[in-house]
């Protein structure tokens, strides 16, 4: 099944991929670009643009800012999650702390999310 985007939306995405907070430069360039399963940067779907997105687990990964602590944001992360899921991806969110104060916990689950096997594979 192929996801459905907006093709619109893909300039937007490269430059996103150019623009990377750090806290995205560290988890991809540390840990998702060598990842076992294959990861997309910033990758569209639908209308939204995700941060990190793996096809073969349907795993999306989101990293969110001080900014999507405020209640209008959080009602937004809510629909977009709420949409993603209704495609049938597993949406996991982490804050940009997160990332700073426990890299290898976040990489953790990460893995953990992975489908069976997928960690065997790359060995």
């Amino acid at each position: 099944m192929s996801l459905p985007y907006e093709k619109k939306r893909i300039p937007l995405a490269k430059q996103l991929r150019k623009d990377q907070t750090p806290w995205e430069r560290k988890l991809w360039y540390d840990f998702l670009r060598a990842c076992p399963c294959r990861f997309q940067r910033q990758k569209t779907i639908g209308p939204y643009i995700v941060d990190f997105y793996c096809h073969k687990a349907k795993l999306v990964v989101e990293l969110d800012g001080g900014h999507h602590m405020e209640p209008e944001r959080q009602d937004y992360d809510r629909r977009r999650t709420a949409y993603l899921e209704g495609l049938g991806l597993r949406v996991l969110r982490f804050s940009d702390l997160d990332v700073f104060r426990n890299f290898p916990g976040v990489c953790q689950v990460i893995i953990g999310s992975l489908p069976e096997g997928a960690v065997s594979e790359a060995d």
